[in-house]
């Protein structure tokens, strides 16, 4: 496959809607990535404000700690159905190995949407598919996706998520993607393989390789979200929306969200997948 890039190799680079230059690692993995950065902002605002909602008593730090314990959840139910599913004679190894390509995509919807939803509290609304790319694979690197973004911004007294989502040129920005997706491409792809094997282990053994691995992905990405954007605000901050420039070396324009509007009843929960906004 010609456009598909090999681990150690640069990563092709191609041109989205705009023009604009952007990082490509191989064709499966770029679906699971466009699709897990593309639910809609509204819904992000809409599941923080039903957990404001159900929560009315906690502010800013104790609504992230909410959605990092619900993400820990979906990855560690995720992973042990995978197991389960394996175990049992009717459904065998390979239906447990085709669950298991789904089980990465619901990884990374949920790290997608977890990170938006950290970012919405910290008062961040972000559409660009491109930032969203990047702070989804830096976080799922850990340590050294965070390196590979504040090399990149040096010199920014922001938190590095912050810079990314807020402060970063779309020209440096392209080459953060390419640096993110070569990392992924050389490092976690192995840890997933390694996963996925596990989770079709048979005799139940494989729920528990599952469920422990889901667990250990998702302390990974929340772990980075920490630094990502730092403390959480003392109080609800006014959230400001990223408007990409004209120019490619220019920062992004932060401009105020008009406010909410009032919502009905909480939406089923999006987290591993998404609905489009109505």
């Amino acid at each position: 496959m010609a456009n598909e890039a090999l681990p150690g190799l640069p990563v092709p680079a191609s041109a989205d809607a705009t023009g604009r230059e952007v990082a490509r690692a191989t064709p499966v993995l770029d679906a699971i990535l466009d699709r897990a950065v593309a639910i809609p902002a509204p819904a992000i605002r809409r599941h923080v404000e039903s957990l404001r909602r159900r929560n009315p008593e906690a502010g800013p730090a104790q609504l992230v700690r909410i959605l990092e314990k619900e993400y820990a959840t979906v990855l560690g139910a995720a992973g042990g159905a995978v197991g389960v599913a394996a175990a049992v004679p009717a459904v065998g190894t390979g239906a447990g190995l085709v669950l298991s390509s789904s089980d990465v995509a619901t990884f990374f919807a949920s790290s997608a949407a977890f990170a938006l939803a950290v970012a919405e509290v910290h008062g961040i609304e972000v559409v660009d598919a491109e930032r969203r790319r990047a702070l989804l694979l830096a976080s799922v690197l850990g340590a050294k996706g965070a390196a590979t973004v504040q090399k990149a911004a040096a010199g920014s007294g922001l938190a590095w998520g912050q810079t990314l989502l807020t402060a970063m040129p779309a020209s440096t920005l392209a080459q953060v993607n390419r640096a993110l997706a070569n990392k992924f491409l050389r490092t976690q792809l192995t840890k997933h393989v390694g996963l996925t094997l596990g989770r079709v282990v048979p005799f139940g053994i494989g729920a528990v390789v599952g469920f422990a691995g889901g667990r250990a992905l998702a302390r990974t990405v929340v772990g980075q979200s920490r630094t990502a954007f730092g403390e959480p605000p003392a109080d609800w901050p006014v959230v400001l929306r990223v408007v990409e420039p004209a120019a490619d070396d220019a920062p992004p324009v932060l401009e105020h969200r008009s406010p909410p509007r009032k919502h009905g009843p909480a939406r089923p929960r999006w987290l591993g997948g998404h609905r489009e906004d109505r």
